[in-house]
């Protein structure tokens, strides 16, 4: 009897030891066992694919500029600055504004060409009245005189004096309360916070495109230069790890240990750069190392990666041509009008760069396509159908509903560019649906709508054909790269060698670089820059020819992310039938031939080819494998 008691009290024991155990830390260990679920409606950012340790940003945290409002700087020999000399109450309406004065007599194929770049830029207006800002080129270097003062000069208030090059006319010139814009001014005649300055452009660069930067090596390695040191009569002269470098001056005439050579051969393949501030000639070695080079101060391996890497973006965003140049002269300009509401500092120096991150849309970088992964943010799951109805096209039903069965679908809204007089019913639809009316145009399908809600647009025409499966899908990939377009058609260019000329076709090829907007998603920040960005000349073209349309809108994407598109599957049966034309309405029987000239009128007018190819095509997980079907997510696009 006593033992079965002993046995029962160690029993109770052992029982009360292990409920204890249980109530104390078995929710601790099934909490390490299973990672909690994300809270409803919480932010979940994206994966950190680089360690902050291994690749360095090129900036360090206290480097960083705050984002407020400069106050203005004293300027050198003179009472003006920004504050005093410039009006900002005629920029508050439509942003800054630039009125070109029409050049006096004959100016080279440079300044007109100059001219016409500003002429055809968002910032140009014909009216003096209306104008912010009121623009002067300078021809002094080319005809060796002062330039005449214009009748609406006012002292020079909310004038800018454009100087590509060293004027012949002294800087004592009575320029007033005008800023100016001039390439290597001195240092007694710039005002800081109100000129600006300009690097020294050869007569070869290029007006606008430009080419890349002639980095080859972006990590040095042993035995490559340490130093170019730049000379007097225009080359440079390298320096290893066992040279004592000194600074300029005259005993380096005589330094009898490293060689001269051209900077095309040397200065990519040194690690630093060392140009004196002293000379005429500094700026135009300013260019030659930002496309090539860092800045030279003891810093580590990985120090000088990150530097490299963003001479890089900046000479390709601003000096890589004329046009950027004067581009980014305006942008510093606006920036200063708008104050706290200018480019942030990220912006300026995050690719794509301030020219392709307009102000006017958003001065929050989460409001970009292109700064998700940087942010740690995703785009918001839900996107808005925009249905092109072009003559002599049908209120596409089918398509609505369809569409509509997306559990992605925010809202719909059809573009009606048709002289038949709209239906009197519409389907009936679990979301939104709103009816614009459009203009006749193909333009039209890319203007910034106010009444669009979301980041994500999917374009579509009314032929168009696509299932709910393929819509959702479509938009998911899209979600993990909401900075490019994501579509089910595609074309490809080509260079022509016996046209001389860039071709593109829509034939099936192993590659393609283009997708058809026609059914394609893309983030709704691309029809600002095709608005408000593009020269006039490619809107008019785009409107002209529509066939020039998917070629114009995949031109920007390209420029912008500098990457190909992507494909997602589309239904075999009804692409054989009815392939979407370039460009066109609808479907056709067989692709339309695009026109000869499109692709090169787009391509001279970008200054370069920023397409690229991909031979990519992403399928969901589970397609076509050998599992049951039931298993599958998206088992309606393996229908045949």
């Amino acid at each position: 009897m006593q033992s079965w008691r002993r046995r029962k009290s160690l029993w109770l024991a052992l029982s009360a030891s292990w409920l204890l155990l249980v109530l104390l830390g078995g929710f601790s260990l099934l909490r390490l066992a299973l990672p909690p679920r994300p809270r409803p409606g919480a932010s979940q950012g994206w994966p950190r694919w680089l360690d902050a340790e291994l690749l360095q940003s090129f900036s360090q945290p206290r480097e960083l500029p705050e984002d407020t409002a400069s106050p203005p700087q004293a300027p050198h020999g003179g009472s003006c600055n920004w504050e005093a000399c410039f009006d900002t109450s005629k920029c508050r309406g439509d942003g800054l504004k630039v009125f070109v004065y029409p050049a006096v007599g004959p100016i080279s194929e440079t300044h007109r060409r100059i001219l016409a770049s500003i002429e055809g830029s968002r910032f140009h207006t014909f009216s003096p009245a209306g104008a912010c800002l009121l623009l002067l080129l300078s021809l002094d270097a080319q005809t060796g005189e002062c330039s005449s003062m214009p009748l609406q000069w006012n002292r020079g208030r909310n004038h800018l004096v454009l100087r590509l090059y060293p004027a012949a006319c002294p800087r004592t010139f009575q320029l007033g309360q005008a800023m100016v814009a001039e390439a290597s001014p001195t240092v007694d005649s710039f005002r800081p916070g109100f000129d600006v300055a300009l690097p020294f452009l050869p007569e070869a660069h290029p007006l606008r495109g430009g080419a890349p930067g002639q980095l080859r090596q972006h990590s040095p390695q042993p035995g490559v230069a340490l130093l170019a040191l730049e000379e007097e009569r225009g080359g440079w002269r390298t320096a290893d790890t066992g040279s004592s470098a000194c600074p300029w001056d005259g005993r380096c005439e005589q330094d009898p240990g490293p060689g001269q050579t051209q900077h095309q051969e040397t200065l990519p393949n040194a690690t630093f750069c060392l140009i004196s501030g002293h000379r005429p000639e500094a700026a135009s070695r300013f260019l030659q190392a930002l496309q090539v080079l860092a800045a030279l101060q003891e810093m580590s391996p990985a120090r000088v990666l990150a530097l490299r890497q963003q001479t890089q973006f900046l000479w390709d965003a601003y000096f890589s041509s004329v046009e950027k140049v004067i581009h980014t002269t305006l942008e510093v300009i606006q920036d200063r009008i708008f104050g706290t509401s200018a480019h942030p500092s990220l912006l300026w120096n995050s690719p794509p760069g301030a020219l392709l991150a307009l102000s006017t849309f958003s001065t929050s970088p989460q409001d970009f396509p292109f700064y998700h992964l940087q942010q740690g943010s995703r785009p918001e799951g839900r996107f808005s159908a925009l249905i092109w109805v072009a003559p002599p096209g049908q209120p596409p039903l089918k398509l609505i509903q369809a569409v509509a069965g997306s559990q992605h679908c925010a809202q719909i809204l059809v573009l009606w560019s048709n002289e038949r007089p709209l239906p009197s019913r519409w389907p009936e639809t679990a979301v939104p649906l709103t009816v614009i009316d459009g203009h006749r145009k193909v333009s039209d399908r890319f203007y910034p709508y106010s009444t669009i809600r979301t980041d994500a647009i999917l374009s579509l025409d009314a032929r168009s054909s696509l299932s709910t499966s393929e819509v959702d899908f479509a938009f998911l990939v899209w979600q993990s790269f909401p900075e490019r377009m994501v579509g089910f058609l595609t074309l490809s260019h080509f260079w022509d060698e016996a046209h001389g000329g860039w071709g593109y076709t829509a034939e099936r090829t192993n590659e393609f670089s283009m997708v058809l907007t026609t059914a394609a998603f893309y983030h709704r920040y691309y029809h600002t820059l095709f608005t408000h960005s593009l020269p006039k000349a490619l809107r008019t073209l785009a409107d002209e020819a529509p066939t020039c349309v998917d070629v114009l809108m995949n031109f920007i994407v390209a420029a912008v992310t500098k990457l190909p598109p992507i494909k997602v599957p589309y239904g075999k049966q009804r692409q054989e039938a009815a392939p979407l034309a370039p460009g066109g309405p609808g479907p056709r029987s067989k692709p339309q031939a695009p026109a000869p000239d499109c692709i090169n009128q787009i391509a001279a007018a970008f200054g370069h080819m920023p397409l690229l190819s991909s031979c990519l095509r992403l399928d969901p997980v589970l397609f076509k494998d050998p599992v049951s079907v039931q298993r599958k997510k998206y088992r309606s696009l393996e229908k045949p």
